[in-house]
């Protein structure tokens, strides 16, 4: 018994269950073309979101249609171990059972670390079942599991022995709350409000002052000099005296460089090397001496003289009342500028000069913005090329040391004088110092390891590699068959911090693409345009939405309208339409299976004759080859969101709306029951509805297969996650022409009963002006089916009926006897009326010189449109008049 309603609940965990029990998800190397995905891998910290939903979404129907063509399709799974997302919520774990991190040692945090990582880290990978991910769930990886740690290690050994990774005092971006060093792409951008404050700093042994302006001036303290631009005359006689920061006294020089510019602020800038990487540069070329006056934590220290201790914004404030009461501030005035965040913390980003390990990235990027340029690695959509460009033209070296105890600890060792051995662990590290340094007394003890772990950004960059064991063994099964992997879909805001360093990790380690197209997403909205955030409560709850609507219904919902690289406004209406879809096919799989298969030859007494199926059969083959030929053409183009409308309106308009409504038997009134079917056209009807949850099987997996193993008996084990994908065939397209203008006919005259008010049980005759009446003779008895229409003339002039064109062919439908003539007549007089006043309207605008000539050209063209609408439909009134 089918049940009434179709109850996702009841069927997703159910078949889930038997994907996984007959592994259709499973891949190992075979003879077959493989199809490889992997996953971007979540943080262990993360739960499912939005963007989760769309990104994943997008995957599984790409390795589902893969497997479905009977490529070996592989979709690796796996999460990412998140230094300092994961590192952040230990400590505050740590914190509830009244334990500082400052009171463990190492070995003790990251004993901590592994045990909330094995209560939590899985959970993001449950979820994504509860979507219907098929993810080969054997192939797991974990980012920290030993051996993608130690690739991790292997490559940062490999390029310092190359040259490419170097220890130096660089300028970074420092977040006080992580106590850690960021990237440049971990940095967010945010127009804030501040105060630009005009300080006064006096002229050593002189009563003249000269003002700079700042929105920093808790970092007076740490100036090293003032510059001024060498053309502005109004400096000239300053140009190698010396200035006192005030409220210290510290004398500093005034200097010369035409990186000013004049006309900001007063054209006097304060030179803080040790907090502004601008002027870091500039305290370089002067040689200026670098005074750090901030801890790590963001407080002032000792350097600063005043204030110390105190919270660089809270300083901020008030040195501006010490500033005020000592005469030397002249102003403030409220003031715009970009400020850096942390994207983990939301701390505000301090520039500081620190000690850290950075990679050079000049001539590793150089094959990485090669082959995306040329199209060896495809972006789609292509408009991110540029973006992409900009970034890997000139590139920073890139900081992959990190303050921080969860992640890879850097294979760096230190002799006691200092010396750096760089070596996989401590025991290679001692016997390279002995080799090269011929120090055979040293042992383990005398090397200290380097307490900073890795950029998480290292580790992840060689996923498409590490997850095949690519780096540790570089030459086997796994790595040889399924790298380079097929398609990355990812989100584009990770352009450069992810998919632009796995393909620079590609060409340098496999001298190879790691994917042939990165499809990038664009990013998930509410309906206002808003990006969804917890603080705004406009992100709903993914498993939520699945429980109400069915993970079908939020897959197709999320894809109905979700271009690559384009936002998706998300609005539940989209799940909404999706469940309705959902609903749409289950009602027509309920009606299908209702019917009573005549077995009996075709023309036996109460059956239809197969002889007038045959031409709505004909016609569907046509209409489903057409779809599945646009649905090739999509996704070779990765328009997974089109793909999805074209099978929406296949299924919805197409098969549900009309097909079975010219096939399905008539309903005997006496018998309370549908008259059988011939048994040629349900299997043929059954065939099609194969194909179409075939076709549809990729985007709402669940649904399709609950009908597909009930649309005809099933071998035990079978799936339609291995049935085969449909292919296109020849269109006919004559039949689809004629067709269209039936189904374009059947609607007219639908309109015209619902405008008269006619019962549809009501005949009524049908004559048709047409140069082709044979083309319209075979038509006859689905005309008659869909419209309720007899006693069909073919004419060469028009007759009696309301009147409607086709193209070419004139249709009069005679509804004499069934409506009120003169009620008719007086309606048609009315806005007969109605209209010749109109046309006297637009004929007076228009013979109008002064508006002719003087309004806008597509407008004068709208009214002359509208004037040749008007008499078209004055010209139709009269003929029905008459």
């Amino acid at each position: 018994m089918i049940a009434k309603t179709y109850s996702p609940q009841d069927i997703e965990e159910k078949w889930y269950q038997y994907w996984i029990d007959n592994q259709f998800f499973k891949s190992t190397p075979d003879e077959r073309e493989p199809y490889t995905i992997v996953i971007p891998p979540p943080n262990v910290t993360g739960l499912l979101h939005m963007g989760h939903m769309l990104n994943n979404t997008i995957q599984d129907v790409l390795v589902r249609k893969a497997r479905m063509e009977g490529k070996n399709a592989c979709w690796v799974p796996g999460t990412d171990h998140a230094s300092i997302a994961t590192e952040t919520k230990v400590v505050n774990m740590l914190k509830e059972r009244g334990i500082q991190k400052n009171d463990l040692t190492r070995e003790e945090f990251l004993a901590y670390a592994w045990e909330w990582k094995e209560k939590y880290g899985g959970i993001i990978l449950q979820q994504l079942r509860k979507l219907g991910a098929s993810c080969d769930w054997d192939r797991t990886r974990f980012t920290m599991e030993p051996d993608l740690y130690d690739s991790v290690i292997d490559v940062f050994v490999d390029l310092y022995e190359k040259g490419q990774i170097y220890r130096g005092v660089r300028m970074v971006n420092w977040d006080p709350q992580g106590l850690t060093a960021v990237s440049d792409e971990e940095v967010i951008m945010k127009e804030v409000q501040q105060k630009l404050s005009y300080i006064r700093y006096q002229i050593k042994g002189e009563d003249d002052y000269v003002t700079v302006a700042t929105v920093r001036p808790e970092t007076i303290m740490a100036d090293s000099a003032i510059c001024v631009n060498p053309n502005d005359e109004r400096y000239t006689h300053l140009h190698g005296k010396y200035a006192l920061i005030p409220l210290i006294n510290r004398a500093i020089p005034i200097i010369t460089d035409e990186y000013v510019t004049m006309d900001f602020g007063t054209g006097c800038l304060k030179v803080t090397p040790a907090h502004d990487p601008n002027d870091y540069e500039l305290g370089v070329k002067h040689r200026l001496p670098v005074v750090d006056i901030l801890n790590d934590n963001g407080t002032l220290n000792e350097k600063a003289q005043i204030l110390v201790g105190k919270d660089r914004f809270a300083a901020r404030k008030e040195i501006l009342v010490l500033l005020e009461e000592s005469g030397n501030l002249v102003k403030t005035e409220e003031y715009k500028s970009n400020v850096g965040y942390s994207e983990r913390t939301n701390a505000v980003i301090e520039p500081k000069l620190s000690l850290q390990w950075f990679l050079k990235m000049d001539q590793l990027a150089k094959p990485a913005l090669d082959n995306v340029m040329n199209d060896v690695v495809q972006l789609v959509p292509p408009k991110f090329k540029n973006m992409y460009r900009s970034w890997m033209e000139n590139p920073h070296d890139w900081c992959i040391s990190r303050q921080l105890w969860w992640g890879q600890q850097i294979p760096a060792f230190y002799m006691k004088d200092g010396t750096i051995i760089v070596a996989k662990n401590k025991r290679e590290a001692l016997r390279k110092a002995q080799r090269e340094y011929q120090l055979f007394a040293l042992t383990e003890v005398d090397l200290t390891q380097d307490e900073d772990v890795l950029d998480t950004w290292f580790s992840s960059w060689l996923w498409p590699m590490s997850v095949f064991n690519g780096i540790k063994e570089p030459n086997n099964a796994d790595i040889n068959y399924y790298y380079p992997t097929n398609d990355l879909v990812t989100g584009f805001d990770i352009i450069f911090f992810w998919v632009a360093r796995m393909i620079i990790a590609g060409y340098a380690f496999r001298n190879e693409r790691p994917f042939e197209h990165v499809y990038l997403t664009g990013m998930v909205r509410d309906k206002q345009g808003r990006k969804m955030s917890k603080q705004l409560g406009n992100s709903p709850d993914p498993l939520d939405l699945i429980a109400v609507f069915g993970a079908d219904g939020v897959r197709t919902g999320m894809l109905f309208s979700s271009a690559a690289g384009n936002d998706l406004l998300f609005d539940e209406k989209l799940c909404e339409q999706g469940r309705n879809f959902n609903n749409k096919l289950w009602n027509a799989f309920r009606l299908v299976k209702g019917w009573t298969v005549q077995e009996q030859s075709a023309g036996a007494v109460g059956s239809p004759s197969t002889g007038s199926q045959q031409l709505p059969i004909q016609w569907f083959t046509a209409k489903l080859n057409t779809t599945l030929a646009e649905v090739e053409d999509h996704f070779s183009k990765f328009r997974i969101s089109d793909a999805l409308q074209s099978i929406y309106k296949l299924i919805w308009d197409d098969f549900c709306s009309q097909y079975l409504e010219m096939i399905k038997p008539p309903y005997d009134q006496e018998a309370g029951a549908s008259l059988p079917i011939d048994a040629d056209t349900y299997e043929a009807t059954v065939n099609f509805f194969e194909q179409i949850v075939q076709l549809a099987h990729p985007f709402m997996p669940f649904i399709t297969e609950e009908i597909w193993q009930q649309l005809r008996e099933r071998e035990t084990g079978a799936s339609i996650c291995v049935a085969p994908f449909p292919k296109g065939g020849s269109v006919d397209s004559q039949i689809l022409a004629d067709f269209a203008v039936l189904t374009e006919a059947v609607t007219m005259i639908r309109n015209l009963r619902s405008a008269k008010g006619l019962s549809p049980r009501v005949e009524l005759p049908l004559a048709i002006r047409t140069e082709q009446p044979d083309r319209f003779r075979p038509l006859e008895g689905l005309f008659n089916k869909l419209a309720n229409v007899v006693d069909f003339q073919y004419v060469s002039e028009k007759v009696p009926g309301t009147p409607f064109l086709i193209k070419s062919d004139e249709f009069f439908v005679n509804i004499a006897g069934e409506v009120d003539e003169e009620a008719e007549l007086a309606e048609a007089q009315k806005e007969l009326t109605y209209l010749i006043g109109f046309k006297e309207s637009i004929q007076k605008k228009l013979s109008n010189e002064k508006f002719v000539t003087n309004a806008k050209a597509d407008v004068v063209d709208r009214e002359r449109q509208k004037l040749a609408d008007a008499e078209a439909k004055i010209k139709a009134l009269e003929d029905r008049l008459k």
